[in-house]
């Protein structure tokens, strides 16, 4: 660049100088447009793209109603997100898994099963039911209680990471029933030898309705109020 100035005169350098300068110091200013300020509707079933549709008419491939944002995404998401903190009490406090034996009957909840394996020498199958049936349902219920309040408050705080924190959820929701694939998997060995009968408790009912209801919240959850600007609340008469 200083090489370029040399070859100019002194008096058109100082002239161009300031103007090229300005243009690589001075941000330009990018106006950001969202899809549905363009009239845009995608269509959440097939992904297909229409322009200047009206809210809730039909998409023209599959029929699936488009609308701006998921309706009622707020309310739904909330009553399924407490519903799920209801049931995560007695998922966790009632037995998942009653087993029946010569020597009595043994009540086992989620934590006294990690307890059980960790005793056991089992040190990464309770790493695993820990995390799968404990901490990820957790996790999830925080994320999306997190993530809720912030766009229902129109929020800007680290709207990438929110982005982010949203896909982990849809991504670790698949591993949550793996508790309730362990049960079944001892059930089913266990009545096989003949030693002992495994039953599920009322527990994995519980834990099982937390893992369908955190589900339900996060497709409930509409990702892209996240980048909705802040709702204007009217001005005290």
């Amino acid at each position: 660049m200083s090489r370029h100035w040399r070859q100019l005169p002194s008096e058109l350098a100082s002239a161009v100088r300031p103007a090229v300068v300005a243009q690589f110091t001075e941000p330009a200013e990018v106006e950001v447009h969202q899809a549905s300020e363009l009239g845009l509707r995608g269509c959440p079933h097939c992904g297909t793209v229409w322009r200047d549709v009206g809210e809730g008419e039909p998409c023209g491939h599959c029929g699936t109603r488009l609308h701006r944002r998921k309706p009622d995404s707020f309310r739904r998401t909330w009553a399924l997100l407490i519903a799920a903190c209801i049931m995560y009490l007695p998922a966790n406090l009632l037995p998942v898994m009653v087993t029946r034996s010569l020597f009595g009957t043994q009540y086992d909840t989620i934590l006294s099963g990690v307890i059980y394996f960790w005793v056991g020498g089992s040190y990464g199958v309770a790493a695993i039911i820990f995390v799968a049936s404990f901490l990820v349902p957790l996790f999830k219920l925080v994320a999306l209680v997190l993530m809720t309040t912030l766009a229902q408050r129109g929020s800007t705080w680290r709207r990438p990471e929110r982005a982010k924190l949203y896909h982990a959820v849809e991504f670790i929701g698949r591993w949550s029933m793996l508790d309730v694939f362990v049960v079944s998997l001892l059930v089913g060995l266990v009545r096989i030898q003949g030693f002992a009968e495994i039953t599920a408790g009322i527990g994995i009912a519980a834990f099982g309705s937390v893992v369908v209801l955190t589900m339900l919240a996060s497709l409930s959850f509409d990702p892209r109020l996240t980048w909705d600007p802040r709702p204007e609340r009217a001005a005290p008469p």
